[in-house]
């Protein structure tokens, strides 16, 4: 399936080489307002178009399907754009800022015949199907702990004095629906909804949240999330049962699974090795629904980015977070 991109950033290097890893997608087209860094990210990767005009690459037939990895804030302007103009859209995560915004998506995404899609690399892995089907090990879960603390780069910028992208209301920026959408998703894959959820975050000058703890409120069990962009950390990911606990270095890549027995302490190994390109799990699983046309898959991807978008507008409305595209 021929695409096109939109966005110049290391994620849309990162999709394009795990596409034509996949070979299931070919990319034909590349957008940016700047011409010239259009010019080399499609002679980097031997797109034969560039376009500055996003509505003309939308209506052109040398794309079936883009590829959207812009700022936040812009994600759900452009995914119209190209939905209503008959492409199918991979939108990078978060997908959208709001609920709103999705359920809008969705509506143009089937009057036009099209599918859209939230680009979440954990949630496609061989590992973390491994994990959902071997869950049950861990006998009746009582409490898990999964954290995605990075350190960012641009706070650095931001403690200078600037507002970089990611730090900015504008652009529907904040560390949990950056980095805190990563262990959401692996929480709310294998568990489904939380009965409530409630966010504590470190709210910076800009408005949004640089680091944070989110609480996931289960039947019989607690999931704590800790996301940061403000601070490094070294813990593993925990689900801790009656039975064992599960041990996992990262929430994305979902590299390693160690289960621990929770009466012997042996432990043993469940994961495989995986492609360190691993985004093209994603890409094949996306072009296995676009060639079959499979309805089933499709919703439980839709459902589960409903759960994760509404659980992240949850945590910022109770802390008045609110994006500029709100307003």
């Amino acid at each position: 399936m021929n695409f096109g991109t939109v966005g110049t950033g290391w994620i849309t290097s990162s999709f394009i080489e795990a596409a034509q890893l996949s070979h299931e997608f070919t990319l034909t087209a590349v957008y940016s307002r700047n011409e010239e860094n259009a010019k080399i990210l499609a002679d980097t990767y031997g797109a034969s178009m560039i376009f500055t005009d996003l509505e003309e690459m939308a209506k052109s037939d040398v794309i079936e399907a883009v590829y959207i990895a812009s700022p936040n804030s812009l994600h759900f302007e452009q995914a119209m754009i190209f939905l209503k103009n008959k492409k199918h859209v991979i939108c990078e995560k978060p997908i959208f800022s709001n609920t709103k915004e999705l359920l809008t998506a969705y509506q143009a995404a089937e009057e036009n015949g099209v599918y859209l899609f939230e680009a979440i690399r954990n949630l496609h892995t061989p590992n973390f199907k491994i994990l959902k089907e071997n869950v049950h090990l861990a006998g009746k879960v009582r409490s898990a702990i999964l954290p995605y603390i990075q350190y960012s780069s641009r706070y650095d910028l931001f403690l200078q004095g600037e507002v970089p992208n990611i730090f900015n209301a504008k652009f529907s920026g904040g560390a949990l629906v950056d980095l805190g959408v990563y262990p959401l998703y692996l929480a709310v894959g294998l568990f489904g909804a939380p009965k409530k959820s409630t966010y504590h975050p470190v709210v910076l000058r800009s408005g949004v949240d640089g680091s944070g703890t989110l609480v996931l409120e289960y039947d019989e069990f607690i999931c704590t999330i800790l996301c940061s962009k403000v601070s490094h950390s070294t813990i593993v990911c925990e689900i801790h049962g009656e039975m064992g606990t599960f041990v996992m270095e990262d929430a994305a890549p979902i590299s390693q699974i160690e289960f621990v027995d929770s009466h012997s302490k042996e432990s043993r190994l469940l994961s495989v090795p995986q492609e360190e390109k691993d985004m093209v799990y994603e890409c094949r699983e996306i072009a296995a629904i676009l060639k079959t046309g499979d309805q089933t898959k499709y919703e439980e991807l839709k459902e589960l980015s409903k759960i994760v978008l509404g659980i992240t507008e949850e945590a910022r409305r109770q802390n008045k977070i609110v994006f500029d595209s709100e307003k």
